[in-house]
């Protein structure tokens, strides 16, 4: 029987991933993801019991996988954390790249489809947020504890600034086509910190 086939189950939410970070929820239609995989569509069904919880499916494998990168870059004991910072963004930029900037991030697509999305994914979306502001903010008082950030700096706020500035240039990175975006946003944000 199919559900018992985990490899199909995770090849359909690898194909979510890259639909959704290139489309959104909304535009994105079951039958385009099942196509590109090669699963007839009552298939689908024996794995995901809607297209809500497909999306849930692949929410939570996105979350796993940006906090997993999050943690090796800005745990990174090797490099001093502000170039952690800059170096988990030079990562996205190059991911960013090899897929010619058509894709996004996920939670920056859904955070723009809010108002349609279904009930529980806006509180992923603000939950998923909060869990990187805090990983930034810790790595940001790793860099007063080094001297390289003020004491007066409230890395909680700075880590929040982050997240949103990051969010609208890897948008306009998409609008583009294009680096430029993120560059700006890492140079102004490393430039602005207090130190």
């Amino acid at each position: 029987m199919a559900r018992d086939d985990p490899d199909t189950r995770a090849t359909l939410i690898r194909s979510g991933l890259e639909v959704l970070t290139e489309q959104g929820f909304i535009a994105s239609g079951i039958d385009g993801i099942l196509k590109r995989v090669g699963v007839p569509k009552g298939s689908f069904y024996y794995y995901f019991d809607s297209k809500e919880a497909f999306g849930r499916a692949v929410m939570e494998r996105y979350g796993a996988y940006f906090a997993a990168k999050l943690e090796r870059y800005l745990s990174d004991d090797a490099r001093p954390p502000l170039a952690r910072i800059e170096a988990f963004v030079e990562d996205a930029r190059a991911g960013m790249a090899r897929h010619d900037f058509r894709r996004g991030c996920l939670v920056g697509n859904l955070g723009q489809e809010a108002g349609g999305l279904p009930a529980g994914y806006r509180d992923w979306l603000r939950a998923t947020l909060a869990d990187w502001q805090q990983r930034l903010a810790r790595c940001l008082r790793e860099a007063q504890a080094t001297g390289d950030l003020s004491q007066d700096a409230d890395c909680d706020r700075l880590a929040e600034a982050f997240w949103i500035g990051w969010e609208g240039a890897v948008m306009r990175a998409r609008l583009e086509a294009g680096p430029r975006p993120l560059e700006v946003f890492i140079t102004t944000y490393m430039e602005g910190l207090p130190r």
